[in-house]
């Protein structure tokens, strides 16, 4: 029999303070040119990903908490991106749930990538996709352990010629996508593009969420 999906969960249900998450120092960025696409009071620029089964998002105490639903619940960017030799931060943390709390899908030159944090039952991280192959196939697939109310530094880095991704500021992925096939894994997931943060049956808040251009001499041979 397969299991029941989780009940649509909102913020008020969570154990986590989310005031006092708020209030949490949050590191500052390195390079310059970093422009906020959240303005902690609302989600002005951003639209609820049309999801099937999705849950609530809201903005609570300064912090954008994307509630569990059935499967995927997010979030899309509704203004222009850049494709190729930028950076995109943000901080976030598992509220409640057991799988991913960030996907944040972006875009590589003239396709997708999602960056998985938490996922496959909790600890999975890595790209969907390189090759075809989804976060728990391919050469960037690792597992990290991550807690519960807890922020995580997130920050990816997109060049012609590789992908970078950081975790509260350790280089956890650098891959060449020179020959290779850079695509989103099959399924509602498309709905992200071109920038989207999303979570699969689990709540997740998110802040601080910045990007930048890079300038030359930061994309020569990177």
């Amino acid at each position: 029999m397969k299991p029941a999906a989780p009940q649509a969960a909102s913020a008020s249900d969570s154990d986590v303070n989310f005031e006092k998450a708020a209030a949490t120092p949050s590191a500052p960025l390195a390079g310059a040119g970093w422009k906020s696409l959240f303005d902690g009071k609302s989600l002005q620029g951003w639209e609820l990903t049309p999801f099937g089964g999705h849950g609530t998002t809201e903005v609570e105490s300064g912090l954008i908490v994307i509630n569990m639903g059935d499967q995927l619940t997010g979030i899309n960017w509704t203004n222009e991106v850049p494709k190729v030799d930028y950076e995109i931060a943000l901080d976030a943390m598992r509220v409640e749930g057991s799988d991913f709390f960030c996907g944040l899908t972006f875009p590589v030159k003239d396709s997708y990538c999602s960056l998985i944090l938490g996922g496959w039952g909790g600890a999975l991280v890595g790209l969907s996709s390189i090759n075809g192959e989804d976060a728990s196939e391919n050469e960037t697939s690792q597992y990290h352990k991550f807690e519960k109310g807890r922020w995580y530094r997130v920050r990816v880095r997109v060049t012609a010629e590789k992908i970078e991704a950081w975790l509260d500021e350790k280089n956890i992925i650098d891959v060449s996508t020179e020959g290779k096939k850079i695509s989103l894994r099959y399924g509602d997931i498309e709905r992200s593009k071109p920038l989207g943060i999303a979570t699969w049956q689990t709540t997740g808040a998110i802040r601080q969420i910045k990007l930048r251009h890079l300038d030359a001499a930061e994309t020569v041979g990177k």
